[in-house]
């Protein structure tokens, strides 16, 4: 028998209720609901860094950091804040490398259109070749720095009347809300192709306590490429090994094997580059006629700055 609208509402009263209870059910209310609480994000903050010669920069360049992301973000534990492009200064003396300020503009072209990837030029301004450890300083230093922001102080607030209000002796600071949580300082994170977990074994490239110092309190993110066996890298390394649970390994499923160096080939040849560079990093490099075989000739009679500087170090001892 179907109930009236009336019957369906109406208060059931209970028959075998305790001594305490009036017989009849409360009114009935809409339940409330417990109001949710706000999810506080434990994740660790994170920067990436990635150091190299970006000469010049590729799409494979900026996928890296992508991959990264994805991969630190799928992980629950970190979150990315921003990735950082410090390409190294003209003291490197690496063969064909370009002037610094070319492969930095192209950087920035290439940047322009992230929002979350910047390029920074301080590596590339030093007049001397910096070693990537002291990069990796100067960017952690530089996060430890308190970001200027504007201070609201409520005593110094105008009223509507433009006059300053004054606090009453007692009162409590009003509750400001939707302000940001003040954590720590971010994470900073070594970015890098898993090529150069192959090249901390090249002698006088690398020094041990540099490598050291990286893998212990930075950590890395190596993306992988054709070819590169870097868990064999991390094996045959007593110093990788030993911290490897800080070596995030980020395999790339779709192919791109991309090289600066595939490119600059290609631009000496008179070969289309498109689609593997930016298009206005490709609209630089045509303008400023970057890439012939005279810059490919830079440096080429020149030692390498690490292999010079460390070589000559153990020389002397």
């Amino acid at each position: 028998m179907a109930l009236s609208e009336e019957q369906q509402w109406e208060r059931p009263t209970f028959k075998n209720c305790c001594g305490g209870c009036s017989g009849t059910a409360p009114p009935l209310h809409p339940r409330r609901q417990p109001e949710p609480m706000e999810n506080s994000d434990d994740r660790t903050e994170v920067v990436l860094l990635a150091c190299g010669s970006f000469n010049p920069i590729t799409h494979m360049h900026l996928r890296l950091f992508e991959l990264a992301r994805d991969y630190l973000h799928e992980t629950g534990k970190y979150k990315v804040l921003k990735g950082i492009v410090s390409p190294v200064g003209d003291a490197y003396k690496k063969t064909g490398l370009i002037s610094a300020s070319h492969r930095v503009a192209m950087a920035k072209l290439a940047t322009e259109n992230s929002d979350w990837v910047e390029v920074d030029d301080w590596e590339s301004s030093q007049k001397d070749w910096q070693e990537t450890i002291k990069v990796l300083r100067y960017h952690q230093q530089k996060l430890k720095r308190p970001p200027l922001a504007k201070s609201f102080d409520p005593v110094a607030a105008p009223n509507k009347a433009g006059r300053k209000r004054k606090r009453e002796a007692g009162s409590r600071d009003p509750v400001q809300r939707n302000q940001p949580q003040t954590k720590g300082v971010p994470q900073l994170i070594m970015l890098c192709g898993a090529d150069i977990l192959e090249s901390f074994s090249v002698p006088n490239l690398w020094k041990e306590e540099d490598i050291v110092e990286i893998v212990a309190n930075h950590g890395m993110v190596c993306v992988t490429r054709m070819g590169i066996h870097a868990q064999k890298f991390i094996y045959e390394s007593d110093v990788l090994w030993n911290h490897k649970d800080n070596i995030h390994l980020v395999e790339e499923w779709i192919a791109n094997d991309v090289s600066a160096t595939k490119i600059r080939r290609a631009l000496r040849r008179g070969q289309s580059v498109r689609y593997l560079v930016p298009d206005k990093v490709q609209a630089y490099i045509e303008q400023h006629d970057l890439y012939t075989a005279e810059s490919e000739d830079q440096n080429k009679d020149v030692v390498l700055a690490p292999l010079h500087r460390y070589t000559r170090k153990a020389a002397k001892n």
